[in-house]
């Protein structure tokens, strides 16, 4: 069984850690398969991941819990012995805890005269400790904890962790790193209480854990080996989380021969407050780039000449909120996108409040961003017309609750802001997620060279774009895509939940595509308008 590899061959639904546990018995039964005969297809998989990664390898370490991601370890370390390969296996518990299934394993593994070492008491693991130091292989394997960790390591499997991850020898986990939830993404703890993987390798489901969040810190690269039982899996169990990636993308249909610039629409782009002019550029211009029609930007007068310069598709809105409400481009945008650079004095909040003044709240769509979501932080109101874009600071502001609340189940809170304010929420970060309050989208693309100032700035704009055109979307997920029976324009909301889907997907592969010529390092977020523009029409 040869695992896949991110992204493109892997399955688009994805799962919580404990609906994989409460469900992969009840599958493998309707399969014909035990419980151990599934234990062993994972060593399996895992020992032929082995033998195409290190084809050469002479000695390996494996180090076991005491529940079944151990009994993994004890058939990868017998495989492993008898294809001539050295290994040692540490159990970090008493053998007399062990049961079931691990237990069969471990007795056939003792009666191949494996090499086993058993911590009797987690209090003196000075053995063990010594023993990772030392060992000088190429490669360890990860079996100490699965998919049902939750909570915090103790003192003593702290000190164990930060020595697996101090040695030179890559790191195999097996199903999750140990130390990382596989539900939320999070880790409890200081940033060494998880093993730093340098491959992970999971089986039957996708877990929703793995691809957001702290998670990118210690899966390395992730494979995927669904045991025969995937395709089973994902019919039988349902699930309002996704992957997305290129072969679930919406795409964006190619455009009449006679349209033209007004039945595309205009984009009303109000930001860049006094000394802040960068931000509402970048998202103008990203905007421009991801193929709005018009253009107008509403900002503070003393930027003007800074935003406008050298960008003349550019059209000046007046620069207050008095001024504005009676302005064409005001009253015939398609979409408004405010926030970037907008300030929080009472320039800004004149501007905000005009924008969701309840005069004009059915239309046009409105993209709230930056400081933008500080004023709706501080005067809640809900709105389907809404996108918001928080980062994770952002977030916990909109729930009243703490960046660390946030981070520990992003999930809970991209599908909360939804719910709480309407509309759509891309909660932003390393597995961007998107929801519309029930189903959420973990976007794959995006790289840490993206860590840079206007990067959000870019997002907004594409959104903007894409909104405005997201009747040129066809959806490629509609099986996935499920309303309640009251939302009275289906197709509306699917295909706005789209166009925000690809823009945040057309981010960040634009970001990737600069960083596989150029490197992580230096990526600025004008370096991306280009590349918006080709994958714009590459899809």
């Amino acid at each position: 069984m040869i695992a896949n590899r991110l992204p493109d061959s892997l399955p688009q639904q994805v799962y919580g850690a404990r609906q994989v546990q409460n469900n992969e018995a009840l599958v493998a039964a309707k399969q014909g398969v035990s419980m151990f005969s599934l234990m062993e297809k994972a060593g399996n998989a895992v020992f032929k991941q082995i033998e195409i990664g290190y084809p050469k390898l002479t000695s390996l370490l494996i180090v076991c819990g005491k529940g079944n991601n151990g009994g993994d370890g004890y058939i990868v370390a017998r495989l492993a012995q008898q294809a001539k390969i050295t290994v040692t296996t540490l159990v970090l518990s008493a053998k007399s805890v062990i049961k079931g299934d691990a237990l069969t394993a471990l007795n056939q593994l003792e009666a191949i005269g494996g090499d086993i070492v058993f911590s009797q008491d987690e209090n003196d693991l000075s053995t063990v400790n010594k023993m990772i130091e030392e060992f000088q292989g190429e490669l360890i394997v990860d079996c100490l904890f699965g998919i049902g960790f939750t909570g915090q390591f103790s003192p003593a499997f702290k000190i164990i962790v930060n020595k697996l991850n101090a040695n030179n020898a890559d790191i195999l986990s097996v199903d999750v790193p140990s130390g990382l939830s596989a539900e939320s993404g999070c880790v409890c703890g200081d940033y060494e209480d998880a093993i730093i993987a340098k491959q992970t390798l999971t089986f039957i489901a996708l877990k929703k854990g793995l691809f957001t969040g702290q998670a990118a810190n210690y899966i390395g690269q992730l494979f995927f080996a669904d045991l025969g039982l995937g395709e089973l899996f994902c019919q039988q169990v349902p699930s309002n989380v996704y992957l997305q990636n290129r072969n679930n993308l919406p795409v964006l249909l190619e455009r009449k021969p006679a349209s033209h610039k007004g039945n595309i629409g205009l984009i009303l782009a109000i930001g860049g407050n006094q000394g802040m002019p960068g931000a509402i550029r970048l998202t103008a211009e990203s905007a421009l780039r991801a193929g709005t029609g018009l253009l107008s930007v509403c900002c503070h007068q003393s930027n003007q000449s800074m935003i406008f310069n050298g960008r003349p598709e550019m059209m000046f809105a007046p620069c207050d909120a008095d001024k504005l409400v009676n302005f064409p481009a005001y009253k015939n945008a398609k979409v408004i996108v405010i926030g970037p650079g907008l300030g929080q004095d009472q320039w800004a909040q004149k501007l905000f409040h005009l924008v969701i003044n309840e005069q004009y709240k059915k239309q046009p769509l409105v993209v709230i961003d930056a400081d933008a979501l500080h004023f709706l932080s501080v005067a809640p109101q809900k709105n389907d017309a809404w996108v918001l874009t928080p980062h994770p600071k952002e977030a916990a502001r909109l729930l009243n609750s703490t960046v660390e609340q946030v981070e520990l189940d992003r999930f809970s809170a991209v599908r909360s802001i939804a719910l709480k304010y309407g509309g759509i929420c891309v909660l932003k970060g390393a597995g961007s997620l998107i929801s519309d309050g029930h189903k959420v989208w973990i976007n794959t693309s995006g790289n840490a060279g993206m860590a840079t100032g206007g990067m959000g700035d870019v997002l907004s704009g594409i959104i903007a774009a894409l909104l405005l055109q997201k009747n040129e979307l066809q959806s490629k997920s509609a099986n996935v895509c499920h309303y309640d029976n009251e939302q009275s324009d289906i197709t509306s909301l699917e295909s706005k939940f789209d166009a925000v889907r690809l823009a945040v997907y057309i981010h960040s592969k634009a970001a990737d595509n600069i960083v596989s010529r150029n490197g992580q390092r230096g990526l600025l977020a004008s370096d991306l308008m280009n590349e918006i523009q080709k994958l714009v029409n590459d899809l």
